[in-house]
């Protein structure tokens, strides 16, 4: 299994919004990046990932699950744009705040610390487990 982080804004996606799409999931759509576009290309079904709220709150709220694999994003016809689906899985117990990760010195190479632009990231194990801890998971 590997290990992912999706950032969203709040106003375009919610943590709320995706707990409420249930079992269904929804599509990480609307990415227009090509690093992200290629790992989600990378992604298989039942990896797991932090679900991030960028901009104004900069903080990792809960775990979600790949639930299918890179396909065509449904906003646009454009074939070069794929996305995966994802489901929430839980909350953390208490968010991160990316303040927190940054002062971690176990964290210092993540990606979100080192590219904090990019809006899908890989995650290591070892950074998997460090920040459920934090987050009381």
């Amino acid at each position: 299994m590997a290990y992912w982080l999706f950032k969203s804004e709040t106003s375009t996606w919610s943590w709320d919004q995706q707990v409420a799409k249930g079992e269904a999931g929804e599509e990480w759509d609307g990415v227009r990046n090509y690093q992200a576009r290629n790992f989600m290309r990378e992604m298989k079904l039942g990896d797991q990932g932090f679900f991030y709220h960028s901009q104004k709150d900069r903080e990792i709220v809960g775990t979600v699950e790949v639930i299918a694999d890179a396909h065509q994003d449904s906003t646009t016809e454009d074939d070069r744009w794929d996305c995966v689906d994802i489901k929430a899985l839980g909350p953390l117990k208490s968010p991160v705040h990316l303040d927190q990760v940054k002062a971690d010195p176990r964290l210092a190479d993540m990606v979100l610390v080192k590219n904090s632009r990019l809006s899908v990231q890989p995650v290591t194990k070892a950074e998997w487990d460090i920040i459920c801890a934090m987050g009381g998971v």
